[in-house]
């Protein structure tokens, strides 16, 4: 299936909702540190409720480390910067979808680097800033799986 990827995420209740979503879809989920919040974290807990247990996560100590360890996957950034729908994006199974902290998105080291497939946007009105995070994740993570007819399912 496809991995979700939080950098340095910062609020727990959407890690929570990551955890919940990355359950129900069969997708992983990676951390690259620092979080903003324990894993032991009870707005973390109560979010994912019992979901911890149905998924795979995986935390990184830092960028290289994630690269290090994640396969060999594209990965697809998701960001406000973005210039391409992530409707045009052709997912493949193995994909790694990459989202940005909360209060400031990902860092343009990470937009740029070459291991960066592609930066995915989600069309929002002109006066809007962002989508929260979790919720993006779904959105992404949704189209995705729809485009594999939602194997599994």
């Amino acid at each position: 299936m496809f991995s979700i990827v939080f950098f340095e995420p910062e609020i727990p209740p959407n890690t929570g909702n990551a955890i919940r979503l990355s359950s129900n879809t069969g997708c992983a989920l990676h951390l690259i540190k620092p979080l903003g919040f324990s894993l032991g974290d009870k707005k973390l807990r109560r979010a994912g409720l019992d979901y911890a247990e149905y998924s795979e996560l995986r935390t990184h100590e830092n960028w290289e480390d994630f690269l290090e360890n994640r396969g060999s996957g594209r990965i697809y950034a998701i960001s406000t910067k973005g210039t391409l729908p992530y409707t045009e994006a052709a997912f493949e199974p193995g994909d790694y979808l990459l989202f940005g902290p909360e209060t400031r998105g990902l860092p343009d080291r990470i937009l740029t680097s070459p291991e960066v497939t592609a930066t995915l946007r989600i069309p929002m009105l002109p006066h809007s800033r962002s989508l929260n995070l979790s919720n993006s994740a779904a959105v992404i993570v949704y189209e995705a799986w729809r485009q594999q007819g939602f194997t599994g399912a």
